[in-house]
């Protein structure tokens, strides 16, 4: 059980999430029908700002001692990479209206940053789980796709999926007692609504 859950903490860490989001939107929506060499750029672009410099910026901030450990078990030590995780979605949100990205993709990622940024004020008191609030956003955006008639096939299992998937990070999340079910809970209705209420007031 051990492996299984550090495998899915690892697999949904939340510097993959976005990506995740933007490579769903690009294949599973009728954004899908764009050319393939168009959205294999845009999806490179998106995994550089959001998971590769974040990544280098905590590596960074490990080596100059501003943090102790990598995984961020500590509430003290996430408040400069969620600042920083901030500053790399609202670039990437930049360039996805620089590319002319469909208003809800461009949504999608302000609800990444709001829920970035709601996360930072509450791990000043209480620690909550990012890696909840990514799958939160995941789900957010599949239920979105539905309902709005966007999808390029239908999403039923898709997110059926998604739903189990929820659930099971939610419970490695607690076996690797790195949070308690209500800081679980909490995470995963931080990135659910905060994607939600985007995506329906800008798309």
């Amino acid at each position: 059980m051990q492996h299984i859950s550090r495998f899915m903490s690892g697999i949904f860490s939340p510097l993959l999430t976005p990506s995740y989001g933007v490579f769903l939107a690009l294949w599973v929506s009728i954004l899908c029908y764009q050319q393939l060499g168009t959205r294999l750029v845009v999806m490179l672009m998106i995994f550089g700002i959001t998971c590769v410099i974040p990544m280098i910026a905590i590596g960074l901030l490990h080596n100059f001692k501003l943090i102790e450990d990598r995984s961020l078990d500590e509430r003290k030590e996430r408040h400069l990479p969620y600042i920083i995780a901030i500053l790399c979605h609202t670039a990437a949100t930049i360039y996805l209206v620089n590319v002319h990205a469909p208003s809800w993709l461009v949504a999608f990622m302000g609800g990444v940053i709001l829920t970035c940024t709601i996360s930072l004020f509450v791990n000043i008191w209480w620690k909550i789980s990012a890696h909840c609030a990514g799958t939160g956003g995941l789900l957010a955006l599949l239920f979105f796709l539905h309902s709005e008639g966007l999808e390029a096939f239908d999403l039923f299992w898709l997110i059926c999926i998604a739903i189990i998937i929820c659930g099971v990070v939610g419970s490695a999340r607690i076996y690797e007692e790195r949070h308690t079910f209500w800081q679980v809970a909490a995470g995963f209705i931080n990135g659910y609504y905060s994607v939600k209420i985007l995506m329906n007031l800008f798309a």
